[in-house]
Formats: structure tokens, C-alpha cells, sequence
């Protein structure tokens, strides 16, 4: 399956990904986790971005498109994958709709996790508090909220257009989570 999983920082997305390739045995490709470990080692690419993630940014289309481009041409991805932060802007999705149509392949489905948004604050700030990640000040919380609102939310509207959402309740256990991931994409199979 070719599967984008859309919703706010902290609901889940990064968690609910790292499952869902698992269990469907496709790649979950994170545009913050490849930057992020460019970062750590200190690439041409990690000190382009390190500035712009720290104060809550976002990195351009040109350079993400680029990454995105040459992680979909890997051998693992040429059966599926689920992309987790990437499309976020219009821009990006017409790339992504460009380097499918090049392959002749299609989306089959974008996933939008739902969350109460004073829920997503706690959980960012509870996983800065255990994980170290110096990126997620309540600042910067509130920055990438109001990005994801202007600029990402709006894709939700074009993939409903297009049939291909699937907005998935993000509230609960991840467990409860998974099953109903898993519940959707099943339905989603099945429809084909």
C-alpha cells in the first residue's frame, strides 16, 4: 500500500506509523527523522535544517521533495510505503503526485489522525520531558500547531476530494489507536 499519515504534531502520527509499516511490511518514511539524524551527524543537509526545525519551521519544498524523491526510489519502497510528514503543503503534494505518476503508481489511502488539540500540547511536552528532544519548548509546540493549521491542514480538504481520506480517531490507547487504523486500511482494501 502507498499511504500518507496526515494529523498535528504529537497525535500519535510517528508511533502509529512505525505499526502500521510493521504489520503491512512497508517502509514508514519520516521526513523529520531524516532530518533529524542529519542533524545529529552533522551533514551538508543537517546544518541547513538544524536552524529551521529549532525555531518550530519548516524545511522548503525544494530540499524535502528532493529527500522524499530519492527515499521512493529505494528498493523498499517499490512494493509500499507510508509517508509521516510529507505532503505538508500543496506544493509538496504536487511533487508527490509527479514522482508517482513517473512510476505509474497511486495513493491508496491518506490517513488523518484526529486529536484534541490541549492533548497534543501535553503529549508533545511529555515527550520532550523523556526523550531529550530539545526541538519541542511549549513555544515551539504552539509555532507547529499554528503551521499545521495554515498550511498542512488544508491537504485534508484536497484528499477528500480526491475519496482518498480517512480521518482515524487519535484519542485513546495506542492499541485502540492501531485497531482502528487497521479497521480502515482493511475497508480500503476490500473497496478495490
Amino acid at each position: 500500500m502507498r499511504l500518507i499519515i496526515l494529523g498535528p504534531p504529537g497525535a500519535g502520527k510517528g508511533t502509529q506509523a512505525e505499526r502500521l509499516a510493521a504489520g503491512r511490511g512497508i517502509p514508514h518514511i519520516s521526513t523529520g527523522d531524516i532530518f533529524r539524524a542529519n542533524i545529529k551527524n552533522e551533514t551538508e543537509l543537517g546544518l541547513k535544517v538544524k536552524d529551521i526545525l529549532a525555531s518550530g519551521g519548516y524545511v522548503t519544498d525544494e530540499i524535502t521533495n528532493e529527500i522524499v524523491k530519492n527515499r521512493l526510489a529505494e528498493d523498499d519502497a517499490k512494493a509500499g510505503f507510508l509517508l509521516d510528514g510529507y505532503p505538508r503543503t500543496a506544493n509538496q503534494v504536487d511533487a508527490l503526485d509527479a514522482m508517482l505518476a513517473e512510476k505509474g503508481e497511486a495513493l491508496d489511502a491518506v490517513l488523518e489522525l484526529t486529536v484534541d488539540a490541549e492533548e497534543v500540547v501535553q503529549r508533545l511536552v511529555k515527550r520532550a520531558e523523556t526523550s531529550g528532544r530539545s526541538d519541542d519548548t511549549e513555544e515551539v509546540i504552539r509555532e507547529r500547531q499554528e503551521l499545521y493549521v495554515r498550511e498542512t491542514a488544508p491537504l485534508a480538504e484536497a484528499y477528500t476530494q480526491r475519496g482518498l481520506l480517512v480521518q482515524i480517531d487519535g484519542m485513546g490507547s495506542m492499541d485502540e489507536v492501531e485497531a482502528r487504523i487497521n479497521a480502515a486500511l482493511d475497508q480500503v482494501s476490500s473497496a478495490r
